[in-house]
């Protein structure tokens, strides 16, 4: 089963996949995960996936308008967080407010679709891709409650749960490397960065062609490169920080850690305007961990 290595996808969604002559690489995935055919009319910013400091490694994500008008929002998160539920909750709430306009009824909100590719445990489960979709039950009946033909007509939809935000979760370390479907196709490129040329799935042999490290020009690549590096020496910084069982607060735990990447890059020889934009840290800080260090 021949296969390259490839960008990771974290790092193409940041710098590659935005581009409309890549849209079929995001199209193929979402086709595959959702069931239907999904075509990319624009990629869109919102509150809701600007990053800030603290996601420089952490997180990243992509809001895209489809033909059919759904928002569907894509990220990929690297480093557990204990609320992270709540966190896409708010991500999809804010979607909704955000792209309806002012004296539009409400019956102009747009389909929410929230997609998280995570590399961490969340919750208890074996699976590897999850779907929710709410269902209004009843209590003593224990009936779905159904729209009515004319809801159906007029906001072109089938079911209640057509307008409420779907949310999808693909935990891709659970994932044993075994593709007996196209989706199962997708997990296992998300998961090696690699696509064998037996697979089939939609989008996936472009991915593999878009996506190969020798089409990077030479700045990208460096960059690429770096963004790697940076996420090897983050990962060790938490994995140490796990082993000695240290307990700190949420803010001054991302604080300490960025330092500690840092000073990693800094021994590394990374100049300091690469360390800053990957860090989130100042120049500043930077070069006075930089004198302190001796450096």
């Amino acid at each position: 089963m021949m296969s390259k290595k490839l960008i990771r996808f974290d790092w193409a969604v940041k710098k590659l996949l935005r581009n409309k002559a890549n849209f079929v690489v995001l199209e193929g995935f979402m086709s595959e995960l959702l069931g239907f055919d999904v075509q990319i009319v624009q990629i869109l910013e919102s509150e809701s996936n600007k990053q800030t400091k603290e996601d420089k490694f952490n997180r990243v994500d992509i809001l895209v308008l489809t033909e059919s008008k759904e928002l569907m929002l894509v990220e990929i998160q690297n480093e557990s967080e204990t609320d992270y539920f709540h966190r896409i909750l708010y991500g999809a709430s804010k979607l909704v407010t955000e792209y309806i306009k002012e004296g539009e009824g409400y019956g102009s909100i747009k389909k929410v679709i929230s997609i998280s590719i995570l590399y961490f445990r969340l919750g208890q489960g074996q699976d590897y891709v999850y779907e929710y979709e709410g269902k209004f039950i009843g209590r003593h009946f224990k009936d779905v409650l159904q729209l009515n033909t004319w809801q159906k007509d007029k906001f072109n939809i089938r079911e209640v749960g057509d307008i409420f935000p779907k949310y999808y979760i693909l935990k891709v370390n659970n994932f044993n490397d075994i593709a007996k479907d196209t989706l199962d196709e997708w997990v296992y490129f998300l998961k090696n960065s690699e696509v064998p040329e037996s697979f089939t799935a939609k989008g996936l042999q472009e991915a593999g062609e878009k996506l190969r490290i020798d089409r990077l020009s030479e700045e990208d690549r460096k960059e690429y490169e770096n963004y790697k590096e940076s996420r090897w020496i983050e990962k060790d910084v938490i994995e140490t920080a796990e082993r000695k069982g240290e307990k700190i607060g949420v803010e001054k735990g991302k604080t300490e850690r960025e330092i500690e990447i840092a000073k990693n890059m800094i021994i590394k020889g990374f100049d300091n305007e690469t360390v800053a934009v990957l860090t989130g840290l100042s120049i500043e800080q930077i070069e006075a961990l930089s004198i302190e260090m001796g450096k």
